[in-house]
């Protein structure tokens, strides 16, 4: 129990330390507000692909689909505008907490 806790500690430390880095990029290399495309990757299932979809509702984003040769996994683009860096980051939190087995790229 104790080496699981240790384990999730660690990966959230990893992720801050990812998020953290992918901000100082996200600021030096744009200006804000600006249209930022996020990548992910999903087990094909209209479900999978839904919950994807559903956490950019109503935010104006432009959403394609394209699933893989063997059709095992959905490839999701989607085009979006955000107002800052901490805004996309939430985005990405928000998908891997909410969407079994995505793969952000």
């Amino acid at each position: 129990m104790l080496k699981k806790q240790y384990q999730n500690m660690s990966e959230q430390s990893k992720s801050e330390e990812f998020y953290a880095k992918l901000k100082e990029q996200l600021l030096s290399t744009s200006t804000w507000p600006n249209v930022y495309l996020y990548k992910f990757i999903v087990p094909t299932s209209a479900e999978k692909i839904g919950q994807v979809e559903n956490v950019f509702n109503n935010m104006g984003a432009v959403i394609k689909t394209k699933e893989s040769k063997n059709g095992k996994y959905t490839s999701v683009s989607i085009n979006v505008r955000m107002t800052d860096p901490d805004h996309v980051i939430l985005k990405y939190k928000e998908i891997a907490e909410k969407v079994e087995g995505v793969i952000s790229l």
